[in-house]
């Protein structure tokens, strides 16, 4: 089994140390170590199981830990002072459905205390300015996603954590969706995107590898090819498992 050491960027977004979490008889994590630098997309990529969920909502503050720290812009997760500066778009649905794109944006811009102006914006940066008076039940299943993006990038957050956000959509649907997650971080934003889906590694500016729980390879896109040889993402992910049991 090969070790893992994480690195130790100066300007971290998120700092993991020493994580224990457990679930019911499972050990989900036991000492997991990362860091996720600022301003950049950070992808979490491993097979359904693996711990990617858990630790989203670790980051975010929601996750029951037994060891260690998880610390967000220098602080715990969790946090109050973080309540404006971190969003979670979690897998499942996080809007209305009876109500029309602008009038969750709305009801969510009151409850996160984001000014009434900012729903404009929001609605924008995810483009759907055409689709602003339909309801949610009407849109297709990208667009639903894309308003759930809107809502959670309310009041500008600096950290976006976004749970498997393009799980089910088309090609076109995940193209149009990260040319919005790039446009995010090209402002700014740090974003973590989870997914099980390989290719999208080769989208992220860094990339965490999962497998049981662990980190196999803090990398780049290009990194991982070449420390693997292989061709593509998912030959690259194989052959680290095959370096892992070694």
């Amino acid at each position: 089994m090969m070790n893992y050491s994480p690195r130790e960027p100066w300007n971290s977004a998120v700092t993991v140390r020493g994580l224990g979490v457990r679930r019911g008889a499972t050990q989900v994590f036991d000492g997991l170590e990362l860091e996720v630098p600022r301003g950049s997309i950070t992808g979490l990529l491993g097979p359904s199981g693996c711990g990617k969920t858990t630790l989203m909502r670790a980051i975010v503050g929601v996750q029951k830990i037994q060891d260690g720290s998880v610390k967000v812009f220098g602080v715990p997760a969790g946090s109050t002072e973080l309540r404006n500066r971190v969003a979670y778009n979690t897998q499942s649905a996080s809007v209305y459905s009876d109500l029309t794109v602008e009038q969750n944006l709305r009801y969510f811009a009151r409850l996160s205390g984001a000014p009434v102006s900012d729903v404009d914006r929001a609605i924008a940066q995810v483009n759907l300015q055409a689709q602003a008076k339909q309801t949610v039940g009407s849109l297709s299943g990208g667009q639903e996603n894309r308003v759930s993006l809107a809502v959670a990038i309310l009041g500008q957050p600096e950290l976006l954590v976004l749970d498997e956000p393009t799980v089910g959509l088309d090609p076109v649907l995940r193209e149009e969706l990260w040319g919005v997650f790039r446009s995010l971080a090209d402002d700014g934003a740090t974003l973590i995107v989870s997914s099980h889906v390989m290719d999208e590694a080769l989208r992220c500016d860094r990339l965490l590898l999962m497998r049981d729980g662990r980190i196999i390879s803090d990398t780049t896109p290009q990194g991982l090819l070449t420390e693997t040889g292989a061709s593509d993402p998912d030959r690259a992910f194989l052959a680290l498992i095959e370096r892992d049991h070694a």
